[in-house]
């Protein structure tokens, strides 16, 4: 076996960025063959021509024109990205006087296409089940439907799509220009979008957040840690196993 080469980029706004790297890198740790080089924002996209496996857990942090055709060629020419919790996510401000806080504009040139979706907002964080779309598949075989208390993502989908984890909701996302609906159809958990000769694979659990990570909108404290998902057993169970699809391009645990 040789050496697999990774890129990480962990970065962006309100979470815990600390922790998910501490924790993601942990988890690559288990296979040797694999080196991770780190950034915290899309400059990664320097190291791309030499490595294999692409992984990214940001939150509004958006490459440039540039950089995602640097992400395009990557998963085009075979590479595996995968793709965490709103790394599909731009959010700004909402003009003075609107009824909402955020908006969430486009993504740049071909990155929806790319990544899948795009994400248009999330109601409050309150638990609610996750079911396998696809039980057969190698990424969620033998996993029950569990229960999680993280962000549920309403997103703009651009199939076709492999879905492999769901669930449903139906209602508003407060603060959020877009992201209200008033059906229940499903709602993509872990999908899998092929591109070329490579593929995206996008898990949307995993949100964290620290005390501090909230003071660019006026909390300086929020008095509690969040740990989202990374807490839940079949969370970790299937990210063990999408990194091990990144890595190798495999499923199998031997």
């Amino acid at each position: 076996m040789s050496r697999v080469e990774a890129v990480l980029v962990c970065g962006g706004q309100w979470h815990d960025f600390e922790y998910a790297r501490r924790e993601l890198l942990g988890e690559l740790a288990e296979f040797e063959s694999v080196r991770t080089r780190v950034y915290d924002g899309y400059q990664a996209v320097d190291a791309l021509p030499d490595a294999e496996l692409l992984i990214t857990y940001t939150c509004n942090l958006v490459p440039t024109p540039e950089q995602t055709a640097a992400l395009t060629e990557f998963v085009g020419r075979g590479g595996r990205w995968l793709a965490l919790h709103a790394t599909n996510a731009a959010i700004v401000p909402a003009a003075d006087g609107a009824d909402h806080l955020f908006s969430t504009p486009p993504l740049p040139g071909d990155l929806p296409e790319l990544l899948g979706s795009r994400f248009l907002g999330h109601p409050p964080i309150k638990p609610y089940t996750v079911t396998p779309a696809a039980p057969e598949h190698p990424l969620v075989a033998g996993i029950a439907p569990f229960t999680v208390t993280d962000e549920l993502y309403v997103s703009e989908l651009r199939p076709p799509l492999q879905v492999l984890l769901h669930t449903e909701f139906s209602g508003r996302s407060p603060g959020f220009e877009h992201g209200h609906t008033v059906d229940d159809e499903p709602r993509p958990v872990l999908y899998l979008k092929n591109h070329g000769r490579g593929a995206v694979c996008y898990f949307t659990l995993g949100h964290c957040r620290g005390r501090f990570d909230l003071q660019d909108l006026g909390v300086e404290d929020t008095g509690q840690v969040d740990r989202g998902s990374w807490t839940t057993p079949e969370f970790r169970v299937i990210l063990r196993r999408c990194l091990r699809w990144a890595a190798y391009g495999t499923h199998r645990e031997d």
